[in-house]
């Protein structure tokens, strides 16, 4: 667990969201200031002209998979690369071995999470008894065990069946919670490949439909606004589904909705070469659908981006289409994706980006630590970003477990240089000039 007796960070000229210069003090676990006069003797100075400081990153959508598959990734894992990719905050989802749908596993992970204590790692309680869809989980134990879940998900499966999906949402809305629904229907997609289109058909691999996603998101926001609910929906990937958030929310249904990097710059052409790297569940979709959702976050529709970090084994990857398994990881590649897509295209600023990554996916979790302003008295939760870097993406050379990134040899931009954690350093690039207030070497 991080301490808040860390030593003083005194970050200098830093560029507060990308438009407003000053100088952050992180002592005591807050930031203790917004000037450098006020830093205590002997803190830890860094040079942070050129970069740009956000509130912490949090992702809502994260595979840790401990317990169970630890072959593909751990907690202590999935936390350094958390953390190297300027997350303070993530929520793991519930399809581990066993499933997280009972207290005990629930208060498993989360206690291992603090014992990394790399970043805050916040279970996911499933929503049916091991994710199979015919009974509710105990939720409310859940919500009510050390680990305070608040997000509920099967994620990884749809919870298909109507009157099951009405009644988890009467049931979280007891405590507060919020279901983050998987849109599948599973019958529309039986043996789906990959989006369903004019690359499916000539590649013949059997095609995964749009509707089969748009029509599980327009049942479920008719049943939340039914019983007066909150309900999130896991990774949009059609312009269709983007225009049925759009009209909940238009009425005043209380739904979120979120979106993967990897459908904000990639499409179905990317498997037209076979490489199950491209293969992820919702599939890659078209370049009309990959504009429309950089439209919905931009304009507010889509509320945040996660990232649905998905790691496997080499051997559930490297093998024919058909037989890989679906998923990407993307914890140290989120951040410059969305530069890429979203800032440098001018859709978003460097404050949307503190939005969408921090601030909307900590209110949508009831975080209340995380996603907090940058102003003194506020957590030091705070991650810089360095908008000029150029990096080269080397999937091994990611502290992930697992290496399934479809983006390794792209170059991104903007990567993350530091990440503080209640004022402690749990990712510092080497590059940073560091030196103490007091004149020495830190």
């Amino acid at each position: 667990m991080t301490s808040t007796t860390a030593r003083a960070h005194l970050i200098e000229n830093v560029s507060l969201y990308g438009d407003t210069t000053a100088d952050l003090v992180l002592a005591g676990g807050v930031i203790a200031s917004l000037s450098a006069a006020d830093a205590p003797a002997g803190a830890v100075r860094i040079d942070g002209s050129g970069l740009v400081a956000l509130p912490g990153l949090v992702d809502l959508h994260t595979h840790l998979r401990e317990p169970g598959r630890e072959d593909a990734e751990t907690i202590a894992t999935g936390s350094r690369s958390a953390a190297n990719g300027g997350f303070v905050a993530v929520h793991a989802m519930a399809n581990t071995t066993p499933t997280a749908d009972t207290a005990g596993v629930v208060e498993q992970v989360w206690s291992r999470g603090r014992e990394v204590g790399l970043v805050d790692v916040f279970p996911v309680g499933a929503v049916t008894v091991g994710l199979a869809g015919t009974q509710l989980s105990e939720m409310a134990a859940m919500a009510n065990s050390r680990a305070q879940v608040r997000v509920f998900s099967d994620d990884g499966k749809c919870v298909h069946d109507p009157l099951l999906m009405r009644r988890a949402l009467e049931y979280v809305k007891t405590f507060g919670g919020v279901v983050a629904q998987h849109a599948q229907d599973p019958r529309l997609t039986e043996g789906a490949q990959m989006n369903e289109g004019l690359v499916s058909a000539e590649l013949g691999l059997a095609g995964w439909p749009s509707v089969a996603e748009e029509s599980i998101i327009a049942r479920d926001v008719l049943l939340a606004g039914h019983v007066g609910s909150r309900v999130h929906i896991c990774h949009l990937s059609t312009a269709g589904s983007v225009e049925i958030i759009r009209w909940a929310k238009a009425r005043g249904i209380d739904v979120t909705a979120e979106v993967m990097p990897h459908h904000l710059l990639l499409t179905d052409e990317s498997a037209r070469g076979y490489d199950p790297r491209f293969k992820v569940n919702p599939p890659l979709r078209t370049q009309a659908d990959v504009d429309a959702l950089r439209a919905g976050l931009a304009d507010g529709t889509i509320d945040i981006v996660a990232t649905d970090h998905a790691p496997h084994p080499d051997e559930d990857k490297d093998c024919e289409w058909g037989a890989a398994a679906m998923g990407m990881i993307g914890l140290e590649t989120a951040l410059g994706i969305v530069q890429k897509a979203m800032v440098d295209t001018g859709a978003l600023t460097w404050r949307d980006v503190a939005r969408v990554l921090s601030e909307t996916p900590a209110r949508i979790g009831r975080d209340a630590g995380h996603g907090r302003p940058l102003a003194a008295g506020e957590p030091a939760n705070v991650t810089l970003v360095d908008p000029a870097a150029a990096w080269t993406v080397d999937p091994a050379g990611t502290a992930s477990r697992s290496n399934n990134s479809p983006f390794g040899g792209i170059t991104l931009p903007g990567r993350a240089v530091a990440t503080f954690l209640r004022g402690t350093p749990t990712h510092l690039d080497a590059r940073l000039t560091e030196t103490s207030t007091e004149g020495a070497p830190a």
